[in-house]
């Protein structure tokens, strides 16, 4: 059995897949726009989003992330859960801390801890929250 995260971005999944590319080294392994579906549209999709994303795969590091826009309707809403980053080095915690807070929301700031050299929360532009840490 494989757990994966499916992040419904509701209209941004363009604008999330490149900011993952840039910020997190994303690699886009497939990509399906609702007007490639070979069957008809699933109720509920508005009308005039035929060019958004349907359903689409990334890979970061060692976790595929499966992300589309949903119903498109411009207001994604990410609640009751984090992705987490277990990285090698302080620098690379707080090069990550700060690219996926751009335009963000710090929820902890990046600091010391007795289990961490460095742990961190940031909400990213999309308000998709991020753990940030450094593997012991």
């Amino acid at each position: 059995m494989v757990v994966q995260p499916y992040l419904f971005m509701d209209g941004r999944c363009d604008e999330a897949i490149e900011f993952y590319r840039k910020t997190l080294g994303a690699e886009v392994m497939m990509l399906m726009r609702f007007k490639d579906n070979p069957e008809p549209p699933p109720t509920g999709i508005a009308p005039g989003t035929e060019n958004n994303v349907m359903h689409s795969q990334l890979r970061i590091g060692d976790t595929i992330v499966m992300l589309s826009d949903g119903h498109c309707g411009g207001k994604p809403v990410f609640q009751g859960f984090s992705l987490s980053l277990s990285v090698p080095n302080d620098q690379e915690a707080e090069r990550l801390y700060t690219a996926l807070g751009q335009g963000g929301q710090v929820q902890m700031p990046l600091t010391k801890t007795f289990f961490s050299s460095r742990f961190g929360m940031v909400a990213d532009r999309f308000g998709v929250s991020w753990i940030i840490m450094v593997r012991q």
